[in-house]
């Protein structure tokens, strides 16, 4: 199963420059799920993660029977502790107007 495209998972890629925002409002302003901007960018981490995934496959000598989880393991974790680092509210990096129901 794929990686969710949620905000810690794709907050992590924000975080780190593997995703840059097109513009500095992106970064800013509260965005409706339905802009081009958040499609596109849980379009990227359900793909990024993917491929995140067999690069540690690779490297650690795993299988993906062996290590299917890395989404719990590793990216929601990490994506955690770095908006804790870069915001007091540990929230993500591009804002949503949500009930919840979208992320």
């Amino acid at each position: 199963l794929p990686g969710l495209p949620e905000y810690r998972n794709g907050g992590l890629f924000v975080e780190f420059g593997v995703v840059v925002a097109k513009s500095p409002n992106i970064l800013t302003d509260e965005l409706d799920p339905s802009t081009e901007v958040i499609i596109e960018w849980r379009a990227l981490t359900v793909a990024i993660l993917d491929e995140l995934h067999k690069v540690i496959l690779e490297r650690l000598d795993f299988t993906a029977d062996f290590f299917p989880l890395m989404v719990e393991g590793g990216s929601w974790k990490a994506g955690r502790v770095i908006a804790k680092e870069k915001r007091t509210d540990g929230g993500p990096p591009i804002e949503i107007k949500s009930d919840s129901t979208v992320f």
